[in-house]
């Protein structure tokens, strides 16, 4: 009942915490400057302005038209009203923003061009998380009951080239090298985007191989921002335990060093682990902004970019939004992970 409690409460907390998150980007949305009204207004000055080119009535025409359609644009986006009616609008009305149309695409609403991106980001996200825990866990394992050999020292190095690297960076890298774009160097991989065009349609197996021979190269740059955090977190974790009192215990009663590690050590030293693997549901939606756009990869973190570059307020809050969600229901999954991992925590006091 305890463990009930605590996490009825953490799921409560959800909500003020989502209305925080939201409340602070919408007011910022509104009061900064260079928003949609101001872009439009620019617009159609700039329009004025050149239709009386040459004319002295140039610059007369450019305000009249600001202070023509002020107004009306004001009233188009709803920015007449009170922020906290605009905000309950956005909100309720409007579906946290998923109902409202871009600003740029005027024909689509925000959920229409946020799910058309659901899938490559899914993708994306789902390929880089498998691989780096399922490469970083064995890793770190295998450098903690290895440590200071000669593995340790070796791995620990490619380990610390990979993250000392930008991911922009790396990126850069492997399209010059194995991209063509350099004569003579390889050109193994294509340079950007997540399909190649078909003469035909593709059978499954083609399609799974043409999207995994353009997501090499995007993930392996994913994976390699997060390579040697994750990996040294598992090792040290692991050392931790093992230099525990209760494991000296354990061999001191006649267990095995292998039965001490395996059957108590590890299941501790996943504590740590487990708690970051909540909040990479976010990141599976999310996208990466500067993997996405280098690569041209259609998926959310570029479509957030160029919301927030084009001032496309309605699509980036309903991603916020999206985002903030998945992210705070990722960290209510890592509560549940860390109470499943480690029985001794005492939720009465709590």
């Amino acid at each position: 009942m305890d463990r009930l409690a605590y996490l009825a409460r953490r799921l409560l907390l959800v909500i003020p915490t989502f209305i925080g998150i939201t409340i602070v980007c919408f007011t910022l949305t509104r009061f900064l400057p260079g928003g949609p009204v101001e872009i439009r207004l620019m617009r159609l000055k700039g329009l004025a302005a050149q239709g009386a080119a040459g004319e002295s009535a140039g610059s007369a025409s450019a305000a009249h038209v600001s202070d023509e359609y002020k107004k009306d644009l004001e009233k188009q986006f709803g920015f007449d009203k009170p922020i906290y009616v605009q905000y309950y609008d956005w909100l309720v009305v409007n579906k946290m923003g998923m109902t409202l149309p871009s600003y740029d695409y005027p024909n689509k609403t925000a959920w229409e061009l946020i799910k058309s991106r659901i899938p490559v980001s899914i993708w994306f996200g789902l390929a880089s998380f498998f691989l780096t825990y399922l490469i970083c866990i064995p890793l770190g394992i295998a450098k903690a009951l290895k440590h200071r050999q000669a593995f340790d020292a070796g791995s620990s190095l490619v380990v610390f080239i990979a993250y000392a690297i930008p991911s922009f960076a790396l990126a850069m890298m492997l399209k010059m090298f194995f991209c063509g774009t350099v004569e003579g160097l390889f050109d193994v991989f294509p340079l950007g985007g997540i399909s190649s065009d078909f003469d035909l349609d593709p059978t499954w197996w083609e399609w799974f191989c043409d999207r995994a021979w353009h997501m090499v190269m995007p993930i392996t740059c994913y994976v390699a921002g997060s390579f040697a955090m994750l990996t040294l977190l598992m090792k040290n974790s692991l050392l931790d335990q093992i230099s525990s009192d209760y494991v000296r215990t354990v061999i001191a009663k006649g267990a095995t060093r292998r039965r001490a590690i395996w059957g108590h050590a590890f299941r501790n030293a996943l504590i740590p682990i487990a708690t970051g693997l909540g909040p990479m549901i976010g990141v599976l939606f999310a996208g990466s902004i500067i993997i996405e756009t280098i690569f041209e990869i259609p998926g959310m973190g570029r479509l957030s970019w160029d919301a927030l570059i084009g001032r496309d307020y309605a699509v980036f809050l309903a991603l916020l939004a999206l985002t903030a969600s998945f992210q705070l229901i990722g960290n209510l999954i890592s509560d549940v992970l860390y109470m499943l991992i480690d029985p001794r925590i005492d939720f009465s006091k709590k």
